[in-house]
């Protein structure tokens, strides 16, 4: 069976699942995943796990996320783009880009957000937007997200800017756009969204649906397929001897014999990655052996 990751480019009007569903009739495939939600009008990177790389989901989700988003002040809406309901209108004047850069200064780094009530978090064991469809008050948990970069690309209009963001997980870019309306009085929406990055894949590099299904047709689905291991590359690499494959695979502690490296450098804690003959087999994290003061590899998630 197939493992590993496809970099799909999302078109707008479909859901991520949708895209999910695509690969799996196209494909064959039925361990397949996606690795964090895209709204169905964003279009734009969205990495697709296959085979045993759906274990890779949990940490592409944690990856941070690149961005272009154009903001439109003067509207703000219900959903917080341009699908919702409008709220409020105000008149604008001809925003000036050194103006907005200096109002786009108050939502770097680490910023406490409220998401959207029109999305899937779960709250009290349900979804946030079911509560809106009901029409039920609910009292959103903030969170604590983090912006490593947010820049003026373009002014498309008086009222209208497109901007490049570097997120961290978690982040809502409709809600960014909306609190950076309020913080300016005019009020503002997202009226378009595009996810350039999802590291490491990146917009230039993804495939449309139509080339991956081309690419099953003449059976070159195999080049679109990255391995697991690319996510993990800023990770420390450590070789287990053939000796200790079962180990590994059982998911035993593997001590230095059963290892070509020397893993005493390291600190309890460190998370590494484990190959057999160059063929990348799981995650494991360094531990201390109490007992005789050693370092020991104990696999974390297995891959193969």
């Amino acid at each position: 069976m197939m493992n590993g990751i496809i970099n799909v480019l999302k078109p707008p009007g479909m859901t991520s699942h949708d895209v999910v569903n695509f690969i799996r009739r196209e494909t064959g495939i039925k361990k397949v995943g996606h690795t964090g939600t895209l709204d169905p009008e964003a279009a734009g990177v969205l990495p697709i796990c296959i085979g045993k790389s759906t274990k890779a989901v949990q940490y592409i989700t944690e990856k941070r996320k690149k961005y272009r988003a154009n903001i439109k002040f003067g509207i703000s809406t219900d959903t917080q783009d341009k699908y919702g309901k409008v709220t409020k209108q105000t008149v604008v004047p001809d925003l000036d880009i050194v103006t907005i850069n200096g109002l786009l200064e108050n939502f770097k780094g680490k910023i406490l957000q409220t998401p959207p009530i029109y999305s899937a978090i779960k709250q009290n064991g349900k979804k946030l937007y079911q509560y809106a469809i009901e029409g039920q008050n609910v009292d959103i948990k903030s969170r604590y997200i983090e912006i490593y970069n947010i820049t003026i690309v373009d002014k498309l209009a008086r009222d209208e800017f497109m901007l490049d963001i570097s997120c961290s997980k978690g982040t809502y870019i409709r809600t960014l756009c909306h609190d950076i309306g309020e913080k300016s009085g005019y009020g503002a929406h997202m009226s378009q969204l595009i996810r350039l990055e999802s590291s490491p894949f990146r917009i230039e590099d993804a495939n449309t649906l139509e080339e991956i299904r081309n690419a099953v047709k003449e059976g070159e689905l195999c080049n679109l397929i990255y391995k697991p291991d690319l996510l993990f590359h800023e990770l420390h690499r450590i070789n287990v001897k053939k000796s200790a494959e079962k180990s590994a695979i059982n998911g035993n502690p593997i001590f230095s014999p059963g290892l070509e490296d020397d893993i005493e450098v390291y600190e309890a804690g460190t998370m590494v990655r484990l190959y057999i003959d160059d063929d990348f087999i799981a995650l494991g994290n360094i531990e201390l052996d109490n007992l005789y003061n050693k370092n020991y590899v104990r696999v974390k998630t297995l891959f193969t």
